[in-house]
């Protein structure tokens, strides 16, 4: 079965949900959410190239980019939601 690009969906959605795991719990800032969330994309990344057939990366450094990017939109995206709906919060 080959992922493809969907390798990089399901870690923007992986991300999306460890950002909101953050700021769910009262011990984490929101300032560090989006580099919780760059983090978590860049090992997911790694994980990705080693385990899905047709991940869009062949080497570490590509991977690690492609999970940065990948966690970092799962912030734009979440940042995207609250401002289209006019939540303050």
């Amino acid at each position: 079965m080959d992922f493809g690009i969907a390798g990089v969906a399901a870690i923007t959605v992986i991300c999306y949900l460890i950002g909101m795991g953050c700021k769910a719990s009262s011990k984490v800032k929101d300032e560090v959410i989006p580099v919780a969330c760059g983090v978590a994309g860049a090992a997911l990344g790694v994980v990705g190239m080693y385990t899905m057939p047709g991940f869009p990366a062949s080497d570490v450094v590509n991977a690690v980019a492609i999970g940065i990017v990948s966690g970092l939109a799962a912030t734009g995206v979440n940042q995207m939601v609250k401002q289209l709906g006019g939540n303050k919060a």
